[in-house]
């Protein structure tokens, strides 16, 4: 049999085998490293046999899937160690997420804090007893059977909600066995470094009709240092939370009236709009109108869209005039009414048409979290209309916007291609036409890219921009969408050099994503420390005293004239007080104002960035500022002592 690896290698076997001994043949290194694999796509068992020809991908804990392998052996660990410490408590699910794993549990007396150290410590003993870890199967009424002679009733209901003839398989390492459909690491041995992270309350199902069940959240890692380095990430984005921050700056609030529905306050507003105005420049230098589009519109455009089909439980709606209407969930066919609403021909094209535009998502209130996830946010929308030979020019022109703006903030990022949904409109030509589209461009920009298969929009596939932050963390922010089928859907033209009409493409783009979102990142990337260009406080005024309130009232109105968001302490307090209140709102500058400084006309200058930077004439920090500010510089911040 011929194996084809993921490098485009073959390998020949004169019989069949499992695939962790074809791992071996290769490397006994990549033997050890293996937690999965991928047969012709599919993901699958290292224990698997490999009976005929096929592509196969060894996964290690490097790939996603790979460490879903590893993350989800380490919750049967838990479930084990649970099990053996208190062997009453029934078993839910344990899966693998994003970042490690959890077990749903229901024992009389939940589970507490200080368990957890137990749980751990006897997880640490199955994993030295290297327990191999195998696959079975069984029938449906045996299955049964046997998670009700071991009162596991939750394993029973999943049992039965299977689907007549469904193969059910079970893993068994030492004396434990559960339901699962893997795949598994071979044993125990290789989960060298774990912690359990927390504990929270969870319906069975999620419906709040059934039992509360305790979860234990945990993490894994194949070495200690790999295990280390995500705590202190972690730890570090506690400290970073931009919810905690957006309280203590006065950036946002939420509130009950409104879950979901953020409130800016006063500095908040600076930021947003100070971002706002740099994406109005922008997009100004790059050739792009502004529009609005109404947030009402009515059911009939969005059933045109392909939206009342394919996104109506995320929609608010509402009638007006006995006449079904919905809130915007998305900005686009606004977009195309624009459009429509004059004729255009090819020498208009293309037509860049951004749009800030406020939507509405109707987001399960569970999944709700700060700015990151919220039911209302301003969408940095752009729709650009052109014709076919356009498409790789304009999706060029919008990566390198996206590129100028992720490196403005200092941002990494990676990009993935993400291809047509097994939900979509349109022909497989206009599909193939769209991706080969996008995939061309990258590869003239020599863009590294990852395929994301089955993952673009409904009406067409997608370039996704992922930034990492300043501690390694990744968000999706950016995207190019290319779309055939809408400009079909609402019959767009524009006249040819031929004098004919043709159908435009288009392309849906964000940069910043959401808005919201966005501030969000951005207040944990910079722990609220905002560039000098950003800080919606950028200069505090520090008199000594009242004596010299006067002065500091000189300075302060001299800055604000000159276009710097100032502000005066005028409390009596003493000044190293003033300091402290100022570094910890994390002003980028001081100025500190007394009877030296008064008599010579200068201020003292302490800054974000260097501590104390000594006497200046006022003139010259306005100038030294202004440069700082007009040329969006990111000065790194100094920890103070």
């Amino acid at each position: 049999m011929k194996i084809t690896l993921k490098n485009g290698s073959v390998k020949e076997y004169e019989k069949s085998m499992p695939a962790v001994d074809i791992a071996k043949d290769i490397s006994e290194g990549l033997a050890r490293a293996a937690t999965a694999v991928k047969i012709n796509g599919k993901l699958s068992d290292l224990r698997t046999e490999i009976t005929g020809d096929c592509e196969l991908e060894i996964l290690t804990f490097g790939s996603e899937d790979g460490r879903g392998a590893f993350f989800h052996t380490t919750s049967h660990i838990l479930a084990q160690a649970v099990k053996r410490l208190y062997p009453e408590t029934k078993l839910a699910i344990g899966p693998s997420i994003e970042h490690g794993f959890y077990y749903d549990l229901d024992r009389e007396t939940p589970f507490a804090p200080e368990d957890l150290e137990k749980i751990e410590a006897e997880m640490k003993k199955i994993v030295k007893e290297n327990l191999p870890i195998e696959r079975f199967t069984k029938p449906r009424d045996e299955a049964i059977a046997y998670f009700k002679e071991k009162n596991e009733p939750y394993k029973v209901e999943l049992i039965e909600d299977l689907p007549e003839g469904e193969e059910i398989s079970f893993y068994s390492q030492g004396e434990f066995t559960d339901l699962c459909a893997g795949p598994h690491l071979m044993s125990t041995k290789p989960v060298k470094a774990f912690k359990l992270t927390s504990l929270a309350g969870a319906y069975w199902r999620g419906s709040e009709k059934n039992k509360m069940l305790t979860r234990i959240y945990g993490v894994s890692y194949p070495k200690k240092a790999e295990l280390d380095e995500y705590l202190h990430m972690m730890e570090e984005a506690k400290k970073r939370d931009h919810r905690k921050l957006g309280r203590e700056l006065g950036l946002f609030m939420m509130c009950e009236e409104g879950p979901g529905f953020p409130f800016f306050l006063p500095k908040g507003m600076v930021l947003k709009n100070t971002l706002l105005d740099y994406w109005r420049e922008l997009h100004r230098k790059k050739g792009y109108v502004e529009i609005a589009t109404p947030i009402i519109l009515s059911r009939h455009l969005w059933e045109n869209s392909g939206h009342w089909d394919h996104y109506k439980d995320n929609m608010y709606t509402t009638k007006i005039d006995d006449e079904d209407f919905a809130v915007k969930p998305m900005n686009c066919p606004g977009g195309m009414l624009v459009y429509k609403s004059e004729p255009r021909s090819y020498k208009d094209l293309p037509l860049r048409a951004g749009e800030l535009g406020l939507v509405h998502r109707h987001e399960k209130s569970g999944q709700l979290h700060g700015l990151m996830r919220v039911r209302c946010f301003t969408q940095d929308d752009a729709h650009i209309f052109m014709t076919p030979e356009q498409i790789r020019d304009e999706i060029k022109g919008v990566a390198g916007l996206i590129d100028e703006v992720y490196n403005l903030f200092g941002f990494k990022y990676h990009v993935e291609l993400s291809t047509r949904p097994e939900d979509s409109m349109g022909s497989d030509e206009d599909w193939e036409l769209a991706t080969d589209g996008l995939r061309g461009a990258l590869d003239d920009l020599g863009l590294d890219y990852v395929i994301n298969e089955g993952d673009g929009a409904f009406y067409g596939p997608k370039i996704d921009f992922h930034l990492e932050d300043s501690i390694g963390r990744t968000w999706q922010c950016g995207t190019i969408q290319l779309d055939m089928q809408m400009p079909q859907r609402f019959d767009l033209e524009y006249t040819g050099a031929d004098g004919e009409k043709h159908r435009p493409i288009m392309i849906h783009r964000v940069a910043f994503g959401s808005i919201e979102r966005f501030i969000g990142i951005l207040i944990e990337h910079f722990a609220g420390a905002f560039p000098t260009w950003l800080a919606p406080v950028q200069v505090k005024v520090l008199p000594i005293s009242d004596k010299y309130m006067a002065y500091a009232e000189k300075v302060n109105e001299a800055l604000n004239e000159a276009g710097i968001r100032a502000e005066m302490d005028t409390r009596a307090e003493k000044i190293g007080y003033k300091i402290r209140e100022a570094q910890m709102n994390k002003i980028p500058y001081m100025l500190v104002v007394g009877a030296k400084e008064e008599e010579s006309g200068l201020v003292s200058v302490r800054s974000r960035f260097a501590g104390d930077e000594g006497q200046k004439d006022l003139q010259t920090f306005i100038k030294e500022i202004k440069a700082e500010i007009e040329g969006k510089i990111i000065r790194e911040t100094v920890k103070e002592d």
